[in-house]
């Protein structure tokens, strides 16, 4: 509790409702309400793209695309879908996604690139053998998660199931999956982590 009587849940509370009101507003072009929700939603936003892309420059590119989207995209959000502080944090985790696939395949194209300039030199032994490791290696890390935590984690990320689907599949509620991925990858992060 603070000193006015509010407790952490309160506050919570109280900034999902103003997200949610100056949202609408937005949507109708009150730009002093984006301004009001922008200073209310960036630190969460950029918070939550640091931790998927994790290039601080990039970081900050990521979250201003995705505000100027929130400015242009106000009159998509349903509030009977969910509250405004979710609908732009899931906007942010779209956007640093992509970015980071995009980042991947820009990566992927430069090595292909590379490998046919060097032509024969490319040692594919050593490039098969460091893949069969790394493959076992997550084995390992995998074999580590509860069972909940694998099978969320193998339906999504190698079956390609939504959060959705993998909830459907195993016959568990949404937050359950959502719960038991984010804690599944926090734990995988930390096993692969002692890879490097």
């Amino acid at each position: 509790m603070r000193e006015d009587g509010t407790s952490r849940s309160d506050r919570r509370r109280g900034k999902r409702v103003e997200a949610d009101e100056l949202l609408v507003l937005v949507a109708g072009g009150d730009q002093k309400a984006f301004e009001d929700l922008y200073a209310l939603v960036s630190g969460p936003v950029f918070g939550l793209v640091r931790r998927v892309v994790r290039d601080p420059a990039q970081s900050e590119e990521v979250a201003q695309e995705v505000l100027l989207e929130l400015w242009r995209s106000a009159a998509r959000y349903d509030p009977g879908r969910g509250s405004a502080l979710a609908w732009v944090l899931t906007l942010a985790h779209r956007r640093a996604v992509d970015r980071v696939r995009s980042a991947r395949s820009a990566t992927e194209r430069e090595l292909r690139m590379a490998r046919r300039a060097n032509g024969p030199a490319f040692d594919h032994v050593a490039e098969e053998v460091e893949a069969g490791l790394e493959r076992e290696w997550v084995r390992r890390c995998l074999d580590r998660l509860t069972a909940l935590q694998r099978q969320s984690v193998t339906l999504a990320y190698y079956d390609g199931y939504t959060y959705r689907e993998v909830a459907e599949r195993l016959s568990l509620p949404l937050g359950t999956v959502k719960t038991r991925m984010r804690d599944g990858l926090t734990r995988l992060r930390d096993c692969l982590g002692g890879v490097a």
